[in-house]
């Protein structure tokens, strides 16, 4: 311990030593000496949240180039490198002293090798950095749900993009002193080449799930470099399956009903309309992206586990996402990642309202329309994965319990992706079990530009969290069907399907028409609306859905619309099953039984179906729940 502080003294130097000895904690004043050690930083710097902190840091990301003022003052832009545009699964480890089959897509690596090959790149890499030490909470201080997070990055980009998502912990680690049970992340974009990190063959993202840290090197992404976004979900799934509790990739909102507001969560993988979802104007929003779930005598209580917002920006216009709109407009702080820079400092991205510009500035250098990647690819004006970070305190339709300790109760949960052949809009499982198996633990996703790889790929993603896990695919299904045998009033589950197309290829539903779906769901967890019974689950009768598209929307929903939208695409469904079943027998260690009945359940509902009406078979067919 004499050694840490000695350390600590010498390269913080008296002002920001005294920051750090304010906190009473030998393990942290060791952690953080090791690796100031490790990554010989030119300087060091300890991040408290005050004012003046942040104007350091956000004076220094635009001194190194991070960031880019913009034409609206608070404003910045940040360049990621063009092949640093998205969550690098194959650079991505968890790290287990014993070996265990966590399931498919999901990379396991032995511990201390991983630690020692991590720990080799981190050697000196600072040398010519700053090192920022930081402390930050994951969920409201003070609650139960909250976890103090230590951040360690020579990325002033990082810290600030964190100051925006994630509440300040600094009082937080005071106050608990050698008592906090906290997460240790260590990141370095490395060195950088015109602004973005140059050794992306260095690439890597470790995550020690015994040490309860995570280290992550040689890039800038958000996604694989602010620890406390993705790279803590893997941390804080493990704890909350030894504890059982949730850690889940979901948003939580509120939903307007007749003079009331019912709470939902809903896990939707990137792309697939989760952010428009949690902004929508019918809805008050606590959180866009990870929540932790627990039961609290029979309900389930969440909370968000940030305070900001890193959402896709791709398509966002005036018409229908108003709310993000008018937060990326106004005078609060914005930064942009990978979108157009113009002339004069404006933004474009891929959508936005108005003209594309002739001109600008993107991830890919100076660009015209009808520039070309390497592979003789158009360059769109901005990256399709895109983003932006703002503090939820700029969007108009935040939910007053954002920071209440004791989190919100969830009547309802959802589950959404990419499906253009399958699902039908919207659907009420039967129950507890049911929803977990046939609407969680077997979403199918098409793949994105959010994670690197091919586009369009059908892709098995349950909870849509397999990215995230750091358990095994079967304990985590598992870890779902026991928290809900202890609950009195289990919410209803649901799922969402906003990408469904026609015969010609052509979306079924709207953009706006999930304000519909919503509703429907507010009403079904209140006993205030009826359902239609399928081989699959509850779907809503013509007469609701006529109601409130003219209500939400001032828009005539017909009954032909109705029948092409609800229509039970029966092969397609076997087809799901038996993809779902193959991959648990094949592929998932220690899958839950249930998973197998839900599934075979099903399926004889669906064959009982085909042989009665055959292969697609219209909602009239079936019987009122």
């Amino acid at each position: 311990m004499e050694n840490a502080e000695k350390t600590l003294k010498e390269k913080f130097g008296a002002t920001e030593y005294a920051k750090l000895a304010a906190i009473n904690n030998p393990e942290l004043h060791s952690f953080i000496a090791k690796y100031v050690q490790l990554m010989e930083p030119q300087t060091a710097f300890v991040f408290t949240g005050s004012k003046e902190d942040l104007d350091h840091v956000r004076k220094r990301a635009l001194e190194r180039g991070e960031e880019k003022r913009l034409a609206i003052p608070g404003h910045t832009i940040h360049f990621d490198g063009l092949q640093d545009q998205g969550r690098a699964k194959d650079d991505t480890q968890i790290l287990l002293s014993k070996p265990v089959d966590f399931g498919p897509d999901i990379n396991v690596m032995d511990r201390q090798k991983g630690l020692g090959e991590i720990h080799e790149f981190l050697k000196g890499i600072s040398k010519t950095n700053e090192l920022y030490v930081c402390f930050f909470c994951l969920g409201p201080a003070g609650s139960e749900f909250a976890i103090p997070a230590l951040q360690i990055t020579d990325s002033a980009y990082v810290v600030h993009s964190e100051s925006l998502l994630y509440r300040n912990g600094y009082e937080e680690f005071k106050r608990l002193g050698a008592k906090a049970r906290f997460f240790k992340f260590v990141h370095s974009q490395g060195e950088l080449e015109g602004g973005v990190t140059k050794n992306i063959s260095k690439r890597r993202m470790y995550m020690d799930i015994e040490g309860e840290a995570a280290y992550s090197v040689n890039t800038q992404y958000a996604g694989n470099s602010v620890g406390l976004k993705k790279i803590a979900m893997r941390l804080a799934i493990a704890r909350a399956a030894r504890e059982g509790w949730l850690t889940e990739h979901m948003f939580v909102v509120g939903v307007l009903g007749p003079g009331r507001m019912t709470y939902f969560s809903g896990a939707f993988p990137s792309l697939c309309g989760k952010t428009s979802t949690a902004t929508l104007e019918c809805c008050s929003i606590v959180g866009d992206d990870i929540a932790y779930l627990r039961n609290k005598a029979g309900e389930v209580r969440a909370v968000n586990v940030e305070k900001g917002v890193f959402g896709i920006i791709d398509g966002v216009n005036s018409k229908d996402d108003p709310v993000l709109w008018e937060a990326l407009h106004g005078k609060n702080e914005v930064i942009f990642s990978n979108v157009l820079v113009t002339d004069g400092g404006g933004v474009y991205w891929n959508g936005k309202d108005g003209e594309v510009p002739k001109r600008g500035v993107n991830y890919s250098g100076e660009w015209r329309p009808g520039k070309k990647s390497a592979d003789g690819k158009d360059i769109l004006p901005s990256h399709k994965n895109a983003r932006f970070t703002i503090d939820l305190a700029s969007v108009r339709n935040l939910d007053p319990h954002l920071d209440d300790p004791k989190g919100v109760v969830l009547s309802g949960i959802i589950y959404g992706g990419r499906d253009a052949s399958t699902g039908v809009p919207v659907e009420e499982a039967f129950e507890w079990n049911h929803g977990v198996v046939t609407k969680g633990a077997t979403l199918e996703s098409e793949t994105t530009m959010a994670t690197l790889g091919k586009e369009g790929v059908r892709s098995f993603n349950p909870m849509s969290n397999v990215d995230f896990l750091s358990i095994p695919i079967g304990e985590y299904v598992e870890s779902h069907l026991k928290f809900g045998a202890g609950l009195g009033k289990p919410p209803k589950i649901f799922s969402v399907n906003y990408f469904l197309r026609d015969a010609g290829g052509s979306f079924l539903n709207g953009k706006t028409d999930k304000r519909v779906w919503l509703k429907w769901m507010e009403l079904r967890t209140r006993g205030e609306a009826g359902a239609v019974r399928i081989p699959t689950g509850l779907i809503p009768k013509y007469a609701d859905l006529r109601r409130l598209f003219r209500e939400e929307l001032d828009k005539e929903y017909s009954e032909e619309h109705y029948a092409k939208q609800f229509t039970v695409k029966i092969p397609e469904n076997l087809a799901k099953i038996e993809r779902m079943l193959k991959v648990y027998r094949e592929n998932v260690a220690g899958a839950p039984r249930a998973v197998f009945e839900e599934l075979e359940a099903q399926k004889k509902r669906l064959e009982a179906a085909r042989s009665r009406d055959g292969d697609y078979v219209a909602p009239e067919k079936f019987p009122d729940a």
